[in-house]
C-alpha cells in the first residue's frame, strides 16, 4: 500500500507540473499571436522583396534607383487589383492601355520585369514589407534604458511565460510539501511511523532526474552549436583593399555582373581581375564621395584604397601612358562565401534561368560597405528556398522558360486550377542528386 501511495504522489506531481508547463505554453503562444500581427507576412515580404525587387528598387523606399522609389505606392493606385496586374505583367497592362500603368510606364526607359509567378497573398505581402519599410515601421529605434517597453512587444511576451511557468512551478512545489506535511499528520493520527525521507543528495529518484534534464539540455546546446559550425553568418573578414560594395553597385549603380560577369553563363561568380578594376580607375584616381567606414567605426580614407588598387595593377597615376603591366599581381581577396567540397552550385542556373536575384543568397549588398555573409548557405536554407521557391511555367513564345514546357502535366494543372504555382521542388528541387553527385 505504501509502494502505491508513493507512485501516486509522484504521478500528481508530474501532472501538475505538465499542466503548470501546458499553461504557461498556452498563455505565451496566444499573447505571441496577440502580438505578432502581420509579422509573417511582413518578414516574407521582405524575403519576395529582397529576391525580386532589389535589384531595381532602392531599400529605403524613399529614393530613386534603376526603379522608381516605391513608398507610399498603393495609394498612388486606385484599383490594387489593376495594382496586382502592373506586378504580375506590367507589359500587357500597358498595352491595354490603361492610364495609370501607361503613365508609370513612363517614369523609366527599362521595362520592369514581370512577374506572374507571385499570387496575390505574396502580393500583398511584399506590399505590407514596403509600407512597413517606408512608414519607419521597420525601422524603430531600441527604447531607452529604463523606458517601458510596448505591452505587445516579443520580449514582454517571454517574461510573461517566464514569469507564469515560475509561479506555477512554485505552486506544484507548495504543494508537494503539503502533500507530505498532511501524510504525516494522516500517519500520526493512524500511529503509522512516519519513514523520514533520504536527503536530496542520497535520493536517486532527484539524482537521476537532474542527470537527465542536464543531459538532455547541454545534448540539445552542443548539437545546435555543431550544426551552426562553418555556416559563417556576418562572417567579415580583413580585406587586402577596402572595396565599398556601397559606393560601387548602389550609389553609382554599376551591375553586378559587370565584376561578376561569370554568374550568367558558368557555375562560379568568380572575382574579377585588376584590369577590370583599373577600366573605371585608369581615370578615377580619387575618391569624392560620402566618409567611408569599416566594421569598427574608423573612418577609411578611399584615395589611398585607391591607391592600393594601383600598387596592384603596377600603374603609375603620374605616367599613366608607360604602364608596366609585368609588375602587375592579382589582389589576393579573402573568400567569404564557401560551400563544402561535395556540394554542387550553379550561379548561372539560378541567376539566368531561374531569375534569382544576387540579394536573394547575399543580402543587400548595395548598400554594404564591406561585404558579409548574409545567409547561413545551409542545405535546410536552400531546401527551403526550393520549396518556396516559384518559376517561371509559361511556355508561351516570348515569355518564361520554353525548358518547362515538358512538364504537360503541370500545365495542364494549373490550366484547370489544381495548382497556381510550380515551384523548384516540383521540377526536382530538393532530389539528392540535384547538388550532391
Amino acid at each position: 500500500m505504501t509502494n502505491y501511495k508513493y507512485i501516486l504522489n509522484r504521478l500528481t506531481l508530474i501532472m501538475i507540473t505538465l499542466f503548470a508547463v501546458t499553461v504557461s505554453a498556452s498563455i505565451a503562444q496566444d499573447s505571441t499571436k496577440a502580438a505578432g500581427g502581420n509579422s509573417a507576412g511582413i518578414e516574407e515580404g521582405k524575403q519576395l522583396f529582397t529576391s525580386k525587387c532589389q535589384a531595381c528598387h532602392s531599400g529605403d523606399m524613399k529614393s530613386n534607383s534603376i526603379g522608381p522609389a516605391l513608398g507610399g505606392i498603393e495609394a498612388q493606385w486606385d484599383d490594387k487589383g489593376k495594382l496586382h496586374e502592373w506586378i504580375r505583367n506590367n507589359i500587357a497592362l500597358t498595352a491595354s492601355g490603361y492610364p495609370k500603368a501607361v503613365e508609370v510606364s513612363k517614369l523609366t526607359p527599362v521595362v520592369m520585369t514581370p512577374f506572374e509567378d507571385l499570387t496575390d497573398a505574396q502580393i500583398d505581402n511584399i506590399l505590407a514589407y514596403i509600407d512597413a519599410k517606408f512608414t519607419g515601421k521597420l525601422d524603430q529605434p531600441a527604447p531607452a534604458a529604463g523606458a517601458a517597453k510596448p505591452a505587445t512587444s516579443e520580449s514582454q511576451n517571454n517574461w510573461i511565460f517566464a514569469i507564469v511557468t515560475l509561479v506555477l512551478a512554485l505552486i506544484a512545489i507548495t504543494l508537494m510539501f503539503v502533500n507530505r506535511r498532511l501524510k504525516r499528520l494522516a500517519n500520526d493520527v493512524e500511529g503509522i511511523p512516519t519513514v523520514e525521507p533520504l536527503p536530496f543528495f542520497r535520493n536517486k529518484v532527484y539524482l537521476a532526474t537532474i542527470g537527465i534534464i542536464l543531459f538532455t539540455v547541454s545534448g540539445y546546446y552542443f548539437s545546435k552549436a555543431m550544426i551552426n559550425m562553418n555556416r559563417q553568418i556576418h562572417y567579415e573578414p580583413l580585406q587586402p583593399i577596402f572595396y565599398s560594395h556601397k559606393v560601387h553597385a548602389g550609389i553609382n549603380q554599376i551591375n553586378c555582373l559587370y565584376c561578376h560577369g561569370n554568374a550568367w553563363e558558368s557555375k562560379t561568380a568568380a572575382i574579377p581581375s585588376v584590369n577590370v578594376c583599373m577600366n573605371c580607375h585608369k581615370t578615377i584616381q580619387k575618391y569624392n564621395g560620402e566618409q567611408l567606414t569599416d566594421a569598427s567605426g574608423a573612418m577609411v580614407d578611399g584615395t589611398a584604397e585607391i591607391q592600393k588598387l594601383f600598387k596592384y595593377a603596377g600603374f603609375d597615376p603620374q605616367n599613366p601612358n608607360n604602364w608596366d603591366e609585368s609588375k602587375a599581381k592579382p589582389i589576393e581577396w579573402v573568400k567569404i562565401h564557401n560551400l563544402p567540397d561535395h556540394v554542387y552550385f550553379n550561379h548561372s542556373q539560378h541567376v539566368r534561368v531561374g531569375n534569382v536575384q544576387c540579394q536573394t543568397c547575399h543580402g543587400e549588398v548595395t548598400a554594404m560597405n564591406e561585404v558579409t555573409q548574409f545567409a547561413e548557405l545551409s542545405m535546410g536554407w536552400c531546401v527551403n528556398c526550393h520549396r518556396q521557391t516559384a518559376v517561371n511555367f509559361n511556355k508561351d513564345a516570348g515569355s518564361g522558360n520554353q525548358f518547362y514546357s515538358i512538364y504537360e502535366k503541370f500545365h495542364n494543372d494549373i490550366k484547370s486550377g489544381k495548382m497556381d504555382s510550380v515551384t523548384v521542388k516540383d521540377i526536382g528541387g530538393i532530389e539528392c542528386q540535384k547538388c550532391h553527385y
